[in-house]
């Protein structure tokens, strides 16, 4: 795991214009990022790569992990993507964080993912303020997705890659941007102002601090882009609500995570004002 130190961060992007062409069969209104603010997290640790098919299928054959209800399955859903190195794709929030759980973590908070991708500086990826291309991350690109790696058995473009198949970003972690979006903890609201004080302070964690049942509130977060989608998705502060069970209507999604986990100075001062 990656140490992120403790401190002020930038979460959260001013003159964001990013809506995403869909959400859920309808158009999105407005950009959710807004706005930037200051906000203090405190050191934690962070997986350097995605967790990939060979850990999650150890946590499963474990019994730590469940499997899909609907099918009693639990691995990706698309041909080619069951390599051993490959990051874990299809599962739900609540394999996730069973996983991570099962590991002695838990899922990272949106503010947490967003510290590691952006730094405290709060530049605009893992590598700096340079645009995004394949150089950097696995997305589509004009060769097509996956920058047009293509399928085994198959003539079209779209797999995700090994995990660290491109440099490093800060803190020596892997594969923030592109290759698969990733779960985190929090529920989802509309931008920052709608969430009000649970997205701001010190380590937000969003609204009812990620727990369930959350009144309202029926969306999970993912962060990062993907193989699948262009650089406009690629970016450290774009924001995609999903349901955490990942059966929206007529199709399901592509989803992967990693890990996060406290440090133990942050613990004990959690403790010490409970």
């Amino acid at each position: 795991m990656a140490c992120i130190p403790g401190g002020w961060t930038l979460r959260g992007l001013d003159t964001d214009e990013h809506t995403c062409k869909l959400r859920f069969g309808r158009a999105r209104k407005r950009p959710n990022a807004r706005p930037a603010q200051r906000i203090w997290l405190q050191t934690f640790y962070l997986d350097r790569y995605e967790v990939t098919y060979a850990q999650f299928e150890r946590c499963i054959k474990a019994g730590d992990c469940p499997r899909r209800p609907e099918d009693g399955r639990w691995g990706p859903r698309y041909t080619d993507f069951s390599r051993p190195d490959q990051p874990i794709t299809g599962v739900n929030w609540y394999q996730a964080r069973a996983y991570c759980r099962a590991a002695g973590k838990d899922l990272p908070t949106e503010a947490q993912w967003e510290k590691a991708a952006r730094g405290s500086e709060g530049e605009l990826y893992p590598w700096g303020d340079a645009l995004v291309s394949c150089d950097h991350a696995v997305i589509q690109d004009r060769k097509g997705r996956s920058c047009g790696v293509k399928k085994r058995g198959t003539s079209s473009t779209g797999r995700v890659l090994a995990g660290g198949s491109r440099p490093a970003g800060r803190y020596g972690i892997f594969d923030l941007i592109g290759i698969v979006e990733e779960w985190v903890l929090d529920w989802y609201t509309d931008d920052y102002d709608a969430c009000g004080e649970a997205c701001s302070g010190i380590d937000p964690r969003g609204p009812c601090d990620g727990k369930s049942p959350c009144p309202g509130r029926v969306h999970r977060i993912v962060r990062g882009g993907s193989w699948y989608y262009d650089a406009e998705h690629a970016t450290s502060w774009h924001r995609r609500p999903h349901f955490p069970d990942n059966r929206a209507p007529k199709r399901f999604h592509h989803f992967g995570f990693r890990c996060a986990q406290a440090s133990k100075s942050s613990t004990s001062a959690e403790k010490s004002t409970q």
